[in-house]
């Protein structure tokens, strides 16, 4: 794939996943209160509208100064992505780079958005549905927004046994982490790199090395 259509896959996707992110959030945050939830699959996959100051997966850093260094954080680091696939692609980077950095970029910008804007746009959600635009301004100053999550994926969950040690009779739940859209291509961009790194990258640096060698 040449450098033109690299560019345009690049854009498409970061765009697509961008949109598809905050369509979903949008809708969330203006039909449903936090804590409120409903069952997609069973009740294994299930919409739960929660929001996060942090890091993905609920991660968080304290108070508003932890915020507000956390979103210029996200905001650096998205320029840098996109800095580095830009350079990637003129230097004739592989399609599979071009696709897991992307993956990443959107990932990143969906949340940076929230961080943003969402403080700004959007009124409180405790209590009541927020409304998009109210009239009386938002909940918080720009890039004190928090992250709308609502993926719940909660695959099995038990009560540990009262005889064992430390954990006895607490309850367990296998994924209890609550994501978004974002955090899905955060996390399958990072996973395919480290993928695309450790096995196809090494196993092409060591064929590189062995034909080197070969011509000696």
């Amino acid at each position: 794939m040449n450098k033109t259509k690299q560019t345009r896959l690049a854009l498409l996707l970061t765009v697509a996943i961008l949109i598809v992110d905050q369509v979903v959030k949008i809708l969330v945050k203006t039909n449903m209160q936090i804590g409120e939830e409903f069952n997609v699959i069973g009740s294994w996959f299930r919409i739960h509208f929660t929001e996060n100051n942090g890091f993905a997966f609920g991660m968080s850093m304290g108070g508003d100064v932890g915020k507000i260094v956390l979103t210029t954080f996200r905001i650096v680091a998205s320029a840098a992505l996109v800095w580095f696939l830009n350079r990637m692609i003129k230097k004739g980077a592989r399609t599979p780079v071009v696709v897991y950095t992307s993956l990443i970029i959107a990932g990143a910008l969906g949340n940076v958005i929230d961080s943003l804007f969402y403080g700004i746009i959007f009124n409180e959600s405790y209590f009541q549905v927020a409304t998009l635009f109210p009239p009386e301004g938002g909940y918080a100053p720009l890039m004190l927004g928090r992250v709308v999550d609502m993926f719940y994926f909660p695959l099995f969950e038990l009560t540990w046994p009262q005889w064992l040690p430390f954990v006895g009779g607490q309850h367990f739940e296998f994924f209890n982490a609550i994501f978004n859209v974002a955090d899905s291509a955060i996390t399958i961009g990072v996973v395919w790199f480290a993928v695309d790194q450790i096995f196809i990258q090494a196993k092409a640096s060591k064929s590189e090395t062995t034909d080197a060698g070969q011509e000696k």
